[in-house]
């Protein structure tokens, strides 16, 4: 999955903005992509307004801990760039902006201001790219690329085009580190467990990460009653919160407790990227929300479980029934899913189905390489813009 060498002979200067919704997940796919375009010899600018979660998310980032990378906090005005003398911001070959965010008016009109300046000596306009949220459905295939032409501002006249990540090869791709396979096979799961805190036993792993699902609840007991222990580990933040409540509310237990029958709880500290990623790898069944954890459950290859980001229009829906469909889930993960992601019936009673570990696991590993064979998102990108300077 490493890209062609011939784009790894022209580095470019790339300026990614992200915002911070609520949930840190637009972050991390905006940290993910600039540190993986460092990895290809790229210089990139990360401006993101609320950087200080990045502490977490990968520590020492914003101190320069990754070579190539430069964080930036977006205000306004844009703060001049110390390093840049006699050049305020400093010019870029590629602009993108992350899930429509809006690259900053101050900023174009500078980088426009210092393209009419450097005209004469052949400079080119920035690429600019709008990177889309992630869908399985048709749409995207049909979207992908699009250009879109700016009539009015600082930008008049130049052009912006639509880059979607995506499942099939008439898309973006997806995300994926070349180091990926060679991480994974040296993975030492006992010792990575031991280094987080917990000591497992013969018991069924099962990570969650998750926002409050409706039948969360259900489940638990589920697995408190069930017929072979089960350790969850907790993520913090909305999971720890939702499972301690569960217990606190409905059965008067201490939270706090690590024990309800089959059920044993290990509640995890906050983990950076890194660290997630493997926990992912070392569970047996894992529960993801969002989009870059779902992304990061394929590429682990284990049964996961995937609870979709849910919206008042209901729009949530169709999107996670394409990603079904290209999963080509069968029949007791569709139905998994649908209840967890409050599609189907649970108030009534009706219980979550008995995962059938092999399956899933079967299913996941075919739909990774699928992925595997087709070009990641940054091998694409770059590609993209490489054809376009």
């Amino acid at each position: 999955m490493a890209p062609p060498s011939s784009l790894r002979s022209e580095p470019m200067r790339w300026d990614i903005f992200c915002k911070v919704i609520d949930n840190h997940g637009d972050l991390g796919v905006a940290w993910r992509l600039a540190s993986q375009l460092a990895t290809r010899g790229q210089q990139v600018r990360l401006w993101v307004d609320e950087p200080d979660a990045l502490a977490w998310i990968a520590p020492g980032a914003c101190e320069g801990g990754v070579a190539g990378v430069t964080v930036r906090r977006w205000t306004r005005p844009l703060q001049p760039d110390p390093a840049q003398s006699g050049d305020p911001i400093g010019r870029s070959d590629v602009w993108l902006e992350t899930f429509g965010c809006d690259i900053d008016p101050d900023f174009i009109a500078i980088q426009t201001l210092l393209t009419l300046d450097q005209g004469q000596k052949g400079m080119k306009n920035p690429v600019w790219i709008n990177l889309e949220y992630l869908s399985a459905e048709s749409y995207v295939e049909r979207c992908h690329g699009l250009p879109s032409p700016v009539m009015q501002g600082p930008a008049k006249g130049m052009t912006r085009h639509f880059f979607y990540p995506g499942f099939t090869a008439q898309t973006g791709g997806l995300l994926c580190e070349p180091s990926l396979a060679a991480d994974q096979a040296a993975f030492e799961k006992n010792d990575w467990l031991r280094g987080i805190g917990v000591e497992a036993g013969d018991e069924r792993l099962v990570s969650l990460f998750c926002y409050e699902p409706e039948p969360l609840g259900p489940w638990l007991e589920q697995l408190a009653h069930g017929s072979r222990p089960t350790r969850l580990l907790v993520t913090p933040g909305r999971a720890a919160a939702a499972v301690r409540t569960h217990f606190s509310e409905n059965n008067g237990i201490n939270p706090g407790s690590n024990g309800h029958g089959m059920l044993l709880i290990s509640y995890l500290p906050t983990l950076p990227q890194r660290e997630f990623d493997r926990l992912l790898w070392a569970c047996d069944l894992n529960f993801v929300r969002g989009e870059d954890s779902l992304v990061r459950a394929i590429w682990a290859g284990q049964p996961f479980v995937w609870h979709i980001y849910p919206q008042d229009d209901g729009a949530h829906v169709p999107k996670l029934l394409a990603f079904l469909d290209w999963l080509q889930a069968p029949p007791s993960l569709r139905s998994f899913h649908r209840i967890w992601n409050g599609c189907g019936a649970h108030s009534d009673g009706t219980t979550l189905p008995e995962p059938d570990m092999d399956t899933w696991r079967r299913c996941v590993q075919q739909a990774r390489e699928r992925l595997l064979a087709q070009p990641d998102l940054v091998t694409a990108l770059l590609g993209f813009v490489g054809e376009r300077r």
